[in-house]
């Protein structure tokens, strides 16, 4: 066993670290759409906020949105979904999404999600992963800090807590009646930020039209409860561990959230209900945005949904009309 002098240095209460109010987790489980297995390894402060992920992902909006094919106007209502437009927009820009299939589909998949956020995110995700393994065998092995690895396994239990009601409560169970054809969406967001979403209509459904969490069951909200006491009882455990148990702790806390948090930050897409969202391109600055409107108004040959969307005045629509192509001169007869 391996004994560790830091002389004066105190430290008796580590764990308090994990209390703090970050929202590195509730972002990442907005970005993959849930949660997987191995986010139990991953340990940073705000394991008690994960299950607020719906309500701080969007802020509270419900953008505005039209359908440019149909003319039908109503709001994006998933939260994950607007959350992501939210980080990713400009103001006084339209940003170009694609929604698309995963390749890997199922449940929380942990390969989807991998395979969506990007190679570089991924591996900052797994080094979260295995510093807490490491951490947890060499403190038990070579050090024999016992109160310290009880601490860890106390927050990896409690993040596995809430990863499993957070995997119940993301079951999509409603995305409207299915149907075919290509849809295009413009997506108004707060501060200007503005939006194009392409893709099959069933996957523009399953992306922004009903619940992405639903709202827990008793049992769900006794289980998130007591995750929770578990957090707050590290806190005082805590006092127990030697100094140096209490520093390795207080690193691992903060090496994991700013590994995380650069995972988060580039991630390159979305995973929703097994479909992946991504911005193509660079986003299209307007000076007004009665430019873009007419820009796409010509572009889709309709302008019902600028109408609806408030883009345009009624007095001056023209309805559904052919779409002007350069290339083809009309005969005189």
């Amino acid at each position: 066993m391996l004994r560790v002098s830091i002389g004066a240095f105190r430290v008796e209460a580590g764990g308090i670290v994990a209390l703090a109010d970050l929202t590195t987790i509730a972002t990442r489980c907005a970005l993959t759409g849930g949660a997987t297995w191995l986010d139990i390894f991953v340990l940073c402060p705000g394991i008690h906020l994960q299950q607020r992920a719906a309500e701080l992902a969007n802020q509270g909006e419900l953008p505005p949105t039209a359908a440019m094919t149909s003319g039908y106007v109503f709001r994006t209502e998933n939260q994950a979904m607007v959350g992501y437009l939210q980080r990713t927009g400009q103001a006084g820009h339209l940003s170009d999404a694609h929604v698309t299939l995963a390749k890997h589909e199922g449940r929380q998949n942990p390969f989807s999600a991998m395979s969506t956020i990007g190679v570089l995110s991924s591996l900052l995700y797994l080094a979260a992963v295995a510093l807490t393994i490491t951490t947890i065998v060499v403190m038990a092995v070579l050090f024999r800090e016992w109160w310290t690895v009880g601490i860890l396994l106390i927050l990896c239990l409690a993040r596995a807590m809430n990863t499993f009601v957070i995997r119940q409560r993301t079951v999509a169970d409603w995305r409207g009646a299915p149907e075919e054809g290509y849809g295009d969406l413009i997506i108004l967001l707060s501060q200007d930020r503005w939006v194009r979403l392409r893709g099959l209509v069933d996957d523009l459904k399953a992306v922004t039209s009903g619940q992405w969490m639903r709202d827990m069951t008793p049992i769900q909200s006794f289980i998130s409860a007591a995750a929770t006491l578990l957090v707050y009882g590290t806190a005082a455990l805590s006092s127990n561990a030697s100094v140096f148990g209490n520093v390795v702790l207080m690193v691992l806390l903060f090496t994991e959230t700013a590994l995380l948090a650069f995972s988060n930050q580039l991630a390159d897409g979305l995973l929703l209900h097994d479909r992946v969202v991504r911005i193509e391109g660079e986003p299209k600055k307007y000076s007004r945005r009665l430019e873009m409107a007419k820009e796409l108004i010509n572009e889709t040959g309709r302008d019902d949904w600028a109408v609806g969307l408030g883009m345009i005045l009624p007095s001056e629509a023209k309805g559904v009309y052919p779409r002007f192509d350069p290339l083809v001169v009309p005969r005189r007869n």
